[in-house]
């Protein structure tokens, strides 16, 4: 049977489970949703499981903002044993006896706060000439990567026990958790790699509001449409500037516009008579589109008496 896709724009909070990656949960939500385009904004290992933000339509034009934005995790480190991967999914390179404190936890994660250098690792999807660092490891090649600065915001401790540390960490985007688990275990002295990863937050989305495969796959379609967040949601924090239909066309047009709008420098969601029509730059008492939504120029017309 062939299947029919149609316009859909917003944003679903999916929770992706163990074992499935971010592009086959992509793949599945679309086509449960019969979406005509869809993308997702940030992508979680198949061994990580937790918030994937879906953006369908038009909210694709929007998700940098989510892409940049600092996300939380929770993540489970084995202490003792390092591996080729930095998690469980690699072979064990190196064993020692795990001789640690709380209190040498607490000295040590405290050197993990804030600013910190990290080396990319190579089972990573960073390029290097075209080509994701992971294709070359797997040839046996190891690729020369510079330190990148990244911020840890929050580094907390929830459990230790034995050989397994349970942490929460937000972190600015490019952060990577295997990395700072084999860190944290080198700075221990004894090692460590990530066995668990669920990531709970990005920006202003929670967990807590996202739905699981089961639950969307279960509901009618008038339910899951439901579960569909506006575009808005992308963008909670940006000042509204309400335009008419004249501004809007000249805007669509590529021109800018002199407005005394009492807003400051930056960007701005813009609202037509018809409701959001996309986000524009304020820059000195001169406003200039950004990123519109399709067909905003024929809806402005439509609207000129």
């Amino acid at each position: 049977m062939t299947r029919t896709y149609r316009p859909l724009d917003g944003v679903l909070l999916f929770d992706k489970p163990l074992e499935l990656s971010s592009n086959t949960a992509l793949q599945k939500i679309r086509r449960l949703f019969q979406a005509e385009k869809a993308g997702h904004t940030g992508t979680l290992d198949p061994l990580a499981t937790g918030l994937l933000p879906i953006c369908f339509g038009e909210a694709t034009k929007f998700s940098n903002a989510l892409l940049d934005a600092d996300k939380t995790y929770r993540a489970l480190l084995r202490l003792g044993q390092t591996t080729t991967t930095g998690d469980a999914e690699g072979e064990i390179l190196s064993e020692h006896p795990v001789e640690v404190q709380k209190s040498d936890i607490d000295t040590v994660m405290a050197k993990f706060r804030g600013e910190i250098q990290q080396l990319p690792p190579m089972y990573s999807a960073l390029k290097h000439q075209g080509k994701p660092l992971y294709e070359y490891i797997r040839k046996g090649e190891t690729i020369e990567r510079e330190l990148r600065t990244v911020v840890i915001h929050e580094l907390v401790l929830h459990s230790f026990s034995g050989n397994e540390m349970d942490i929460t960490v937000r972190c600015s985007k490019g952060t990577y958790i295997r990395t700072l688990a084999e860190d944290i275990g080198a700075a221990l002295g004894c090692g460590a790699h990530l066995i668990g990863l669920r990531r709970t937050a990005i920006a202003h989305f929670d967990l807590q509001d996202a739905f699981g495969w089961q639950q969307l796959e279960a509901m009618t379609e008038a339910e899951r449409a439901a579960c569909v967040l506006p575009l808005e949601a992308l963008m909670p924090d940006m000042p509204k500037l309400q335009l008419d239909a004249v501004q809007i066309k000249r805007l669509a047009q590529g021109q800018r516009l002199g407005l005394d709008t009492g807003l400051p420098d930056g960007k701005v969601r813009l609202h037509g008579p018809q409701g959001f029509i996309g986000v524009g730059l304020l820059q000195g008492r001169r406003l200039a589109p950004e990123r519109l939504l399709s067909g905003v120029a024929k809806q402005a017309a439509t609207s000129l008496p």
